[in-house]
């Protein structure tokens, strides 16, 4: 899936619907420079050019618009996504009318940059923890409007994706807990609310700190416990507790420094939102050959 055309039904997302969007918000109602200096049966050729070494990922997608903005474009695709790239490969050659390449440019590289960036730091993460049982999943912590493409990216990257969003499984957090005055409470309302509503979802739970944990487990009735700023110290403690009888998420302030030290604890999941929230686009450019 993730080397292909991001699916309509994934990640409540339409990808032709943003790809609508995102041209509406750059061209408005003509893209003049392009309108103004090139005449309209102009032809050209481009090549897209990489100028970082990193991890590929948004290329089926940059098809997608090319196509969307002109379907006589011809489009030729050279790397795949999720291939590792280096300075100097060339990602695909897109040749046809010259008003119509410049117009896809912006949009191509704005979401080829970033997806390639969040492919390129999962994969470095991933490829830390390897050795461990330990997977690397993302958060909610994305970009509002295209969640689905940073969560792409993450798969493409090696990673996986945790919840989508607050519709697809119930998290209780430090927050949900207090206002439902306390873990139990909590546990049961969510089970109770499942059971009325007659959905399958999933339930997980964040705890504090090991006391909370073994509360945890005196309720029960959930499937993963989210470990939430632990020391790997506690985190060894909490998963020798819990002994398999649920999943476990480390999670809070882990970086590429830590992150492996977390992964040899034993826990089965570490989420991230440097993935997504703070991440750095890889160098990518467009070129007229």
């Amino acid at each position: 899936m993730s080397k292909k055309l991001l699916p309509e039904s994934l990640y409540n997302f339409n990808v032709r619907k943003f790809i609508d969007q995102a041209l509406a918000e750059d061209i408005g109602n003509g893209d003049q420079t392009s309108l103004a200096c090139i005449p309209f049966a102009s032809r050209g050729k481009a090549h897209l050019l990489v100028k970082e070494n990193g991890i590929l990922a948004g290329a089926s997608l940059a098809v997608e618009i090319f196509k969307h903005v002109d379907k006589t474009l011809k489009v030729n695709l050279f790397i795949t996504d999720g291939s590792p790239i280096k300075i100097g490969d060339i990602v695909l050659s897109v040749e046809g009318k010259a008003q119509s390449i410049l117009s896809s440019e912006r949009l191509v590289l704005n979401c080829m940059q970033r997806m390639s960036g969040i492919a390129t730091y999962t994969n470095k993460l991933a490829h830390l923890c390897k050795g461990t049982k330990a997977k690397v999943i993302d958060t909610r912590k994305t970009t509002p409007n295209i969640r689905g493409l940073e969560k792409w990216a993450v798969l493409i990257g090696g990673g996986a994706n945790h919840r989508i969003g607050l519709y697809d499984m119930i998290l209780i957090k430090d927050n949900h807990v207090d206002y439902a005055g306390g873990i139990k409470q909590a546990i049961d309302a969510a089970n109770d609310y499942l059971k009325k509503k007659k959905k399958k979802l999933k339930i997980e739970i964040e705890a504090r700190n090991l006391d909370e944990v073994k509360q945890i487990l005196a309720v029960g009735n959930i499937q993963r416990i989210m470990l939430d700023n632990f020391t790997t110290s506690d985190i060894k403690k909490a998963v020798k507790l819990i002994n398999g009888k649920y999943q476990t998420e480390a999670s809070g302030g882990i970086t590429e420094k830590t992150i492996k030290s977390y992964a040899e604890c034993g826990v089965d999941f570490i989420s991230s939102g440097a993935l997504t929230h703070s991440i750095k686009s890889l160098d990518l450019s467009l070129k007229a050959i």
